[in-house]
C-alpha cells in the first residue's frame, strides 16, 4: 500500500498474512488528521509475485458503480 501525501514523498507499507487470513482496504482515498479537521489521503495498492502455492482473491465493490 502506499500514501500519497501532499508536498511530501509517498509513504509506503506492506502486510504479510498468515495463511487463511485476509484483508479489507480501500482502493481510493482514507480520512486522515489534518489542521482543520479531516482530508482524503489518496492511496494506492498492489500485490508481489506468488513465489510457491495459489493466490485466491476476492473483490467487492460498496458503490453503486454505473
Amino acid at each position: 500500500m502506499a500514501e500519497q501525501r501532499p508536498r511530501a514523498q509517498s509513504r509506503g507499507s506492506a502486510t504479510a498474512l498468515l495463511q487463511s487470513h485476509g484483508l479489507v482496504f480501500t482502493t481510493r482515498d482514507r480520512p486522515v488528521a489534518a489542521r482543520r479537521g479531516w482530508s482524503k489521503a489518496p492511496m494506492r495498492h498492489g500485490v508481489s509475485t506468488v513465489r510457491s502455492g495459489r493466490r485466491r482473491t476476492l473483490g467487492l465493490v460498496f458503490h453503486d458503480a454505473r
